[in-house]
């Protein structure tokens, strides 16, 4: 793809669900007994594979926890079942297994860039470790078992992280949304079901996981992520050569101008500005060579990990005045 395309995938994420059999769903779980008995049986699953460390909600600090769930490693509903959830996590957090989330497993795979294929086989790689020593809830008819009937079959959900600022800028999203929909997938925000899109990110995945097998989802997820890239990359041409193209110039030099000289920055505006410059640096306004780092960016700047960095407590002001000399510091050394 041309400059005006670069930045549009920013990560891939595949999730198998699974549940023992012999076992009660997690919300049915007959006390913490069973929980970690679970635990420790899906822990020595992935024993010898790789480095993965084991996290229990109910004794990682809450900030921690946090931080994790800002890296995308674990969601918002293990957080809330921490009494019987834990997470293992590899040395180099690709790959994140919860357990004891709304299945006993949820494994996932994460890499940069649009490679659903790779995900998937690195997650089918780990899932078939971990059938081996335990047996998966299965019907011959309805595929793997699950706790929402939506996951019932393949348990396979294969999404894409895109960054659309010029559709949603001119105002294409939702047709976008009810297109996706009507193919039987799903947009969502960026930190999954029920979260916003903010900073211009949009997590489509595939909805149906039953009567369709796991070729056929990666398939069609990849296909529409691509039209979706093409139908991105035109309306950012558009903005370049329309009306409003010297308004969007300003906007995209004006947030990074504040980014890289503000003393204090809260989340909200951080997000919202970095998007603006990113858009920016894709149209080729701002010199920044690979837009993809200013995507680890705003995940590094995100509160928990403020405070995980700084290695002590911080107040709100003073994560907002690390946030932004830490932000105009890396933005500076983007454009070297």
């Amino acid at each position: 793809m041309d400059r005006v395309a670069e930045g549009t995938v920013v990560s891939t994420r595949v999730r198998l669900a699974r549940n023992l059999e012999g076992y009660p769903f997690p919300f049915h779980l007959k006390g913490e007994k069973q929980a970690k008995e679970i635990i420790r049986l899906i822990s020595s699953g992935v024993s010898g594979m790789d480095e993965f460390t084991l996290h229990y909600m109910d004794v990682i600090p809450d900030e921690q926890a946090v931080c994790l769930m800002e890296n995308h490693l674990i969601s918002p509903k293990l957080i809330k079942n921490k009494r019987y959830a834990a997470a293992l996590i590899n040395g180099e957090e690709s790959v994140s297994i919860m357990i004891n989330e709304e299945d006993h497993i949820r494994e996932q795979c994460f890499v940069k860039g649009l490679d659903l294929r790779l995900a998937y086989e690195t997650m089918s790689e780990i899932d078939n470790r971990i059938s081996g020593s335990m047996k998966f809830a299965f019907d011959e008819q309805l595929g793997f078992l699950t706790a929402c009937p939506t996951n019932l079959g393949t348990g396979l959900r294969a999404s894409v992280m895109l960054f659309l600022p010029a559709m949603t800028v001119n105002g294409l999203m939702q047709n976008v949304i009810r297109s996706i929909s009507r193919l039987g997938l799903t947009v969502r925000g960026v930190y999954g079901e029920g979260s916003e899109a903010e900073g211009y990110m949009y997590q489509i995945s595939n909805e149906v996981t039953l009567g369709v097998t796991e070729d056929e989802i990666l398939t069609q997820v990849e296909g529409v992520v691509r039209k979706v890239c093409q139908l991105e990359e035109a309306e950012r041409r558009n903005l370049m050569s329309g009306s409003s193209a010297l308004d969007i110039r300003d906007e995209c030099m004006r947030a990074y101008g504040i980014l890289t000289n503000c003393a204090k920055l809260s989340t909200r505006e951080f997000v919202k500005l970095t998007a603006k410059a990113k858009l920016g640096a894709c149209l080729g306004y701002i010199n920044i060579p690979d837009v993809t780092k200013m995507d680890d960016l705003v995940v590094k700047l995100r509160p928990s990990n403020i405070t995980a960095a700084a290695g002590k407590p911080l107040t709100p002001l003073e994560r907002d005045v690390y946030r932004a000399r830490f932000c105009a510091k890396e933005l500076k050394k983007l454009t070297e």
